[in-house]
């Protein structure tokens, strides 16, 4: 990955480059912002440029031995740690990370574990990961200028693990380099934080997003804007968006069905919604929690009377006409964090006919607000 294949954030590529330039090059950075914003593949291509033999103005060169060997995710002096199952650590699922990040650039924590087949196992960063962290790093540099060390989601991380680097972290061997990305600086450890430079990534700006989403998918331009309007910065969920517009038509109606049921109040109608969602699949359930999350999302704001504001198809648009003034500065918030509750408890296999049947009740008690 080179800055380059970055989407956007045009200022804190200048900022990184500018700081090796100036030879400020601190011994831990942690990338951190919202999901799907471009952190890892940002970190990945710094550590590059760090390491390459010919930098230019505005990236690597692409063309020394390190890049080569970065092109493969394999060089020597270039670690990598990550949530893992089953009380692994990192290097037991090289391999596929390695061929996961050929294929992905943007990505989430539950698109690797669906590729490493995780089923209901939880990602952590095993605490005796640090032992493995700690012998690599007192290894001299093999080849390269620095020995770098990134660390996905250190938040991940098991107290036990984090603790046993507080002093590796804070002062590492000569010419050692962390880079930690986090999408949740809330649950860092507190004592790992302090001991980096943080440098906060922000979301991709929408006309960003636009160009990449027309480059990467054909997108024509109405569409492409609508996908990045949704996606609120965020690739991956632009991504998810994408991937789900197939199922659009299906969705909606089952939205439709959903609300109208609901308000009814009559328990065989909720029941009988809740369960036909319940058995479509997991993956499925979870593509039309995120629609409905953009539809409460557009009838709110569409009661703002901002047509520009608002991305809706023309079936969503006419049945929002009676539906939008139901959703309101008094549920919108509910709404919202029920279904992203929903959406977490399928990720976690809960039961699919608990989940939706709750939902669908708290749904009847919202709209009547």
């Amino acid at each position: 990955m080179y800055f380059r294949d970055v989407i956007g954030l045009h200022d804190v590529k200048e900022h990184l480059i500018n700081s090796v330039g100036k030879g400020f090059i601190p011994h831990a950075r942690i990338f951190y912002g919202p999901e799907g914003v471009g952190k890892l593949p940002l970190a990945i291509a710094y550590a590059r440029y760090l390491n390459c033999s010919n930098r230019g103005a505005e990236d690597a060169c692409g063309e020394c031995p390190s890049c080569h060997k970065f092109d493969k995710l394999a060089h020597p002096d270039l670690h990598f740690v990550f949530p893992v199952v089953k009380s692994k650590v990192s290097d037991q699922y090289l391999p596929q990370w390695r061929e996961f990040l050929s294929e992905h650039r943007y990505f989430n924590l539950n698109d690797w574990l669906n590729f490493i087949d995780a089923q209901n196992a939880q990602g952590i960063i095993y605490s005796k990961e640090s032992d493995e962290i700690i012998r690599k790093l007192n290894l001299k540099v093999y080849e390269a200028p620095y020995k770098i060390m990134v660390i996905w989601l250190p938040e991940k991380m098991h107290e036990a693990c984090a603790n046993k680097l507080l002093k590796l972290v804070e002062e590492p061997p000569e010419y050692t380099i962390f880079l930690l990305v986090s999408e949740d600086r809330e649950n860092v450890l507190q004592t790992i934080w302090s001991r980096c430079q943080p440098l906060h990534i922000r979301a991709i700006e929408k006309d960003e997003m636009v160009v990449a989403l027309q480059q990467k998918f054909g997108l024509d331009n109405e569409k492409a804007r609508s996908t990045a309007h949704i996606a609120n910065g965020s690739f991956t969920k632009a991504i998810e968006i994408i991937q789900a517009s197939e199922h659009t038509e299906y969705f909606f109606e089952l939205f439709r069905q959903m609300m109208r049921n609901a308000f009814s109040g009559k328990i065989k109608a909720i029941k009988e919604i809740a369960f036909e969602i319940a058995g479509i699949g997991r993956e499925m359930q979870k593509s039309f929690l995120l629609y409905s999350l953009r539809l409460f999302r557009e009838y709110f704001v569409s009661n703002l009377h901002e047509p520009g504001m608002v991305y809706l198809n023309n079936d969503e648009w006419q049945f929002g006409e009676r539906f939008a003034p139901f959703i309101n500065e008094k549920n919108i918030e509910s709404l919202s964090e029920e279904f992203s509750l929903a959406y977490r408890q399928i990720e976690q296999n809960g039961n699919a006919k608990i989940i939706f049947l709750d939902l669908c009740l708290k749904v009847t008690m919202f709209l009547r607000k």
